[in-house]
């Protein structure tokens, strides 16, 4: 870091150098500093500007998400809620809080009233699919249009996500979600569990490593890089590049 601060100081004019301290600086999740780092490379140079829009929005996002997680704030669904998602957030509020008997007993319900979703995971089948931390199963966070959201698993067709190449990729994965109505829409996929940005370890921060804290039976937050699971393996989110759901539909047809 202060290498890289002497170094714009040397060429305050170099935007390229802006830009990875901003990088840097959503990594180790100095975010106010972040966006100062943004607005200035956007300044600059106005073919950094839609780089800056779409970050500035992750950004707030990622504020609002630390509350989510926090259990001081609720997370939008996208789209119709189905019935089981309400046990879910209200799971997630007593999470944030500690309270892990009452989270458990309305995550018990979220689940059991989840619908299944088989698919392919790049290539490979699976009969179910979820977020292997317990405050999320069935459900996938991300930021669509500069909105934070849950996005049930049973609301999708497809998720593409594009190969990890700059260092802002270990916090947010950009990705493309076709809806089961056919809907498509851009979306930036929070890479890392909440929290991790306060982590010791450079690994955890760059997304290189999980692990799993069970501050009770049964209940594993996750700090790292996400990690998916399926009733045949698990995997690390930045090595996905494509899943694909069956849908109710689908199954009749087969």
């Amino acid at each position: 870091m202060e290498t890289l601060q002497k170094s714009i100081r040397n060429a305050p004019s170099d935007t390229k150098l802006r830009v990875f301290l901003f990088q840097l600086l959503c990594v180790m999740g100095a975010w106010e500093r972040a966006l100062s780092q943004l607005q200035v490379a956007g300044d600059m140079d106005s073919l950094n500007l839609p780089m800056a829009q779409t970050y500035r929005e992750a950004i707030r996002c990622e504020l609002f998400r630390q509350e989510v997680f926090s259990g001081d704030k609720t997370p939008l669904i996208f789209g119709d809620p189905p019935e089981w998602t309400a046990f879910l957030v209200e799971a997630m509020k007593h999470t944030g809080k500690g309270e892990y008997s009452q989270a458990e007993s309305l995550r018990n319900q979220a689940f059991e009233l989840a619908p299944t979703t088989p698919g392919t995971i790049d290539g490979q089948a699976f009969e179910w699919i979820a977020d292997a931390d317990s405050r999320l199963g069935p459900m996938i966070e991300a930021i669509v249009n500069g909105r934070y959201y849950w996005i049930p698993m049973q609301r999708l067709k497809k998720v593409t996500m594009e190969a990890p190449e700059d260092l802002r990729d270990m916090v947010w994965t950009p990705a493309q979600l076709t809806f089961e109505n056919e809907g498509e829409s851009v979306a930036l996929i929070p890479s890392r569990y909440p929290g991790t940005e306060s982590a010791s370890e450079p690994a955890l921060k760059l997304s290189h490593k999980t692990e799993w804290q069970t501050p009770a039976e049964g209940v594993y937050l996750g700090l790292g890089q996400r990690m998916l699971a399926t009733d045949q393996d698990d995997y690390p989110l930045l090595n996905v590049r494509e899943i694909q759901f069956q849908s109710a539909t689908d199954s009749e047809t087969e």
